[in-house]
């Protein structure tokens, strides 16, 4: 199994992610002898998952069922288990974008976290490009790696355990890109220069605060970055519903026009405005915004190295 390449079926060490509903999922390390317990019920991994091809409906003990399916770095991003703030779909799709990422790129991280970046990044540099990660935290860069290896893209990663602002990310004039998520990405432009290609190297550096923000985008100009600009992504979601709305009465002459014609004999007829109009009302599709939106993440900060 990786996350890179599409495997058909599931076998004994496999990450898979059970699927109980769009709100509802979870990854699980496929073991012989294993069961997973669920709201509908036992999963026997030897009987239930191993030789099963990833999308299969899987009945459980209690006669409800789940969706077995393959792990992407996006449902990573939506299961994995946090060890610090993580960095979710909407901001991962326009850093990967900004910084120009492609197969074969060469790619400068810190700090890794909790790897859901890192896996988003080493999907895109696949198969010839390299992520190097740098993480502040020992326990954090030994799961890192554990994880990887477990995931089948340990080739295509190095992480380090460093101090990124002091030691920088032991490889030079070699990367595409960097991108900084630390508490002080000022403390680690010079760094970041030294690690990218002599020339047209892009940078990014995410910061929960404009503070943070004003220091990086200072830094960046003394040590010659051009084209820095700053953006922030905000996901606003809207619901796809059925809503009711008044026919606005424009006199008799207008409710005859509107239905000359109508045959409501017709089965196919069944569910026209035209029917509704008795009742007063007709019904729409509509697009609704939720109550409750998902605001302030971060700033991303974008420049190149000239």
């Amino acid at each position: 199994m990786s996350f890179i390449e599409y495997g058909d079926t599931i076998k004994d060490g496999d990450t898979a992610i059970v699927f109980l509903g769009h709100e509802s999922m979870f990854p699980v390390k496929v073991q012989h002898g294993t069961v997973t317990q669920t709201k509908y019920g036992v999963i026997r991994h030897s009987m239930d998952l191993i030789g099963k091809k990833y999308g299969s409906k899987v009945t459980c003990s209690k006669g409800g069922w789940v969706f077995i399916l393959h792990p992407t770095p996006e449902l990573w991003t939506m299961n994995l288990p946090h060890r610090t703030q993580i960095l979710y779909s909407t901001d991962i799709s326009i850093i990967t974008m900004m910084l120009e990422l492609k197969p074969g790129s060469i790619v400068c991280e810190s700090g890794t976290g909790s790897g859901s970046l890192s896996h988003a990044l080493i999907r895109t540099v696949a198969p010839t490009g390299h992520l190097y990660t740098v993480e502040f935290h020992q326990q954090r860069a030994e799961k890192a790696r554990e994880e990887f290896r477990e995931h089948g893209v340990e080739h295509l990663v190095t992480v380090t355990n460093q101090d990124v602002c002091k030691n920088g990310f032991g490889v030079s004039n070699i990367a595409d890109a960097v991108f900084l998520d630390i508490p002080s990405p000022w403390e680690a432009i010079g760094h970041a220069k030294a690690a990218l290609k002599a020339e047209g190297g892009r940078i990014c550096s995410f910061s929960p605060c404009i503070e943070q923000v004003q220091r990086t985008c200072l830094a960046m100009e003394e040590y010659g970055f051009t084209e820095i600009n700053t953006l922030e992504i905000l996901l606003r979601v809207y619901n796809v519903r059925t809503i009711s709305l008044q026919i606005p009465d424009l006199g008799k002459a207008a409710e005859d026009n509107s239905c000359a014609g109508f045959d409501s004999s017709n089965p196919s007829n069944q569910g026209s405005p035209c029917t509704n109009l008795q009742q007063g009302t007709v019904q729409f599709k509509s697009g609704v915004p939720q109550k409750e939106m998902v605001g302030h993440t971060g700033y991303l900060t974008f420049a190149t190295k000239s």
